[in-house]
């Protein structure tokens, strides 16, 4: 008997095992106790920490859409835009508003790309670097993850690719703009929306489009119902002086988490 038809007949022989779906590995919670976060932006929001053993360690209150949009532990890295993808901010966000409400699972959905500018951020545009649509990509993810579960709050961080030139001039416009329409195009006219402030890191020091963004973001917040800016003063870069390190995006995602906790408490007031 040949090689191949052996195989074949002892393949016959061992009994198909059942397909195990990445959904059907982690357990859902009701629509409404399944809290959802859309972490989106570029590169700080994505993610390039160095990945740790905290990062790895799953919890099974936090949960992660994954590339195939499918429900999985969430764990570092989060994001997969780029091959440098590391630590974020998602995981230890998700983790402080586990541990203040033990009656509800947080589920992340990733949809940060690398390097991608605002302009990235709207209807039908293209994004070469991630060969990706990130407003079209996130809007999609984000419709997926609602089919389980509530959304809750935007997370953002971008403006490092808006930050030379004339590109920061109209930041501030195509911010309002955009928050408006990730409300729109997901129903949820009063939706939490967080911004992070760019890293301001010694070695790096800012120019004026540094400071128009981080002026466009402070802006907005002031001016936008429900949307809060938290500051990175103080927080240390990675050795690149452009991404945050994985001691600082964890304090980073205090400041997300306390924004956002800020924000429902006003509203229940």
């Amino acid at each position: 008997m040949k090689i191949r038809p052996l195989l074949l007949a002892l393949a016959l022989l061992v009994p198909a095992m059942p397909l195990l779906r990445a959904e059907e590995s982690v357990s859902l919670p009701a629509k409404k106790d399944l809290h959802l976060f859309l972490l989106a932006g570029q590169s700080n929001m994505a993610g390039r920490g160095k990945v740790d053993d905290e990062g790895r360690t799953p919890n099974p209150r936090i949960l992660s859409l994954n590339k195939a949009g499918a429900w999985q532990p969430a764990v570092d890295p989060l994001h997969w835009d780029k091959g440098s993808a590391g630590a974020g901010i998602g995981k230890p966000f998700a983790e402080i508003l586990a541990a203040k409400d033990p009656g509800v699972s947080i589920g992340l959905i990733p949809a940060a790309c690398g390097g991608s500018p605002i302009a990235a951020w709207v209807p039908g545009a293209a994004f070469k670097a991630t060969n990706s649509h990130p407003y079209d990509d996130a809007i999609s993810r984000a419709k997926r993850a609602m089919q389980d579960g509530t959304l809750k709050g935007i997370l953002w961080h971008q403006g490092e690719s808006n930050s030379s030139g004339k590109s920061a001039g109209n930041y501030a416009q195509l911010l309002e703009e955009m928050i408006t329409r990730f409300r729109t195009d997901l129903d949820a006219p009063e939706l939490p929306f967080i911004i992070g402030q760019l890293g301001r890191f010694p070695a790096k020091p800012w120019g004026p489009g540094q400071e128009g963004v981080d002026a466009a973001h402070q802006a907005v917040a002031k001016k936008m119902k429900n949307v809060r800016f938290v500051s990175a003063e103080g927080l240390e870069s990675r050795a690149d002086n452009l991404h945050f390190s994985t001691a600082a995006l964890r304090t980073f995602a205090k400041g997300y988490a306390d924004a956002y906790l800020n924000i429902v408490g006003a509203s229940n007031r």
